[in-house]
């Protein structure tokens, strides 16, 4: 009974109204948002059906899908969840839907130069937005990407943690943080033009993986959903956010 009545409030804090009318329910980690609001109607146009997509941070997806939360397919923002879901028999085989890649952006033109390690170490940056380091892939890759040039303590007493790569750069985009370690997608939305950013080389890629739940309830559509994955059509979506 405790287990039914957890499933029940992750479901509403989770799945938003009227989702449960749709035929393809999708977990989405929250850093491929913005392509997402693309496919998905690019999706329903093409197939007739309606797809409903829950964005967050692939740790807190996770934790649902293992609580038996209700979801198609999982599309991670790392290799690790979906192996692992597969490893454990609850996931088809996983696959790679897409690369990202981690950016120092800011609201502040002066906190954007060649040199984004001299920008989270400067005096005059007090707050830094970095996702949740280890539910988040994007989190942990900007940690990385710190500790690998030396700096990891020294900028910890600024960081401002997100629990999602989309509120880092929420925290960013609204002042709560001088700058932020964001997806690069997020710098192709109308919000990430009106600032500036410095791409993190450092940072390793984020590989992200796909995988369709053993449990899923449509599983018809979440086949379809992933033959549409890797059409043209969406290739050029992902290109336009700059994923690979």
């Amino acid at each position: 009974m405790k287990r039914i009545f957890s499933l029940i409030l992750v479901l509403c804090l989770l799945v938003p109204s009227g989702a449960f009318a749709a035929d393809l329910f999708i977990a989405q980690a929250a850093n491929f948002t913005p392509v997402m609001k693309e496919i998905i109607p690019a999706f329903e146009k093409a197939t007739g059906l309606k797809a409903q997509a829950t964005y967050a941070s692939t740790g807190k997806l996770y934790g649902q899908i293992i609580n038996d939360a209700p979801f198609d397919i999982f599309l991670a923002a790392d290799e690790k969840r979906p192996n692992k879901l597969f490893a454990d028999g609850l996931a088809e085989k996983p696959f790679v839907y897409a690369k990202g890649q981690v950016v120092l952006w800011s609201n502040d033109k002066n906190f954007c130069g060649d040199d984004w390690k001299a920008t989270v170490v400067n005096a005059a940056v007090k707050r830094v937005s970095i996702a949740n380091t280890e539910t988040a892939p994007y989190g942990t890759s900007s940690m990385k990407a710190m500790q690998a040039v030396g700096i990891w303590e020294k900028v910890q007493p600024k960081l401002v943690f997100g629990q999602s790569i989309s509120q880092a750069f929420q925290f960013a985009s609204t002042g709560s943080a001088d700058v932020g370690f964001c997806a690069y997608s997020s710098v192709f939305t109308d919000v990430g033009k009106k600032g500036c950013f410095t791409v993190v080389d450092e940072a390793p890629p984020v590989v992200q993986a796909a995988c369709v739940l053993k449990s899923a309830p449509h599983a018809d559509a979440a086949a379809k959903f992933v033959k549409f994955l890797a059409s043209p059509e969406v290739q050029a979506m992902k290109l336009k956010y700059g994923y690979k």
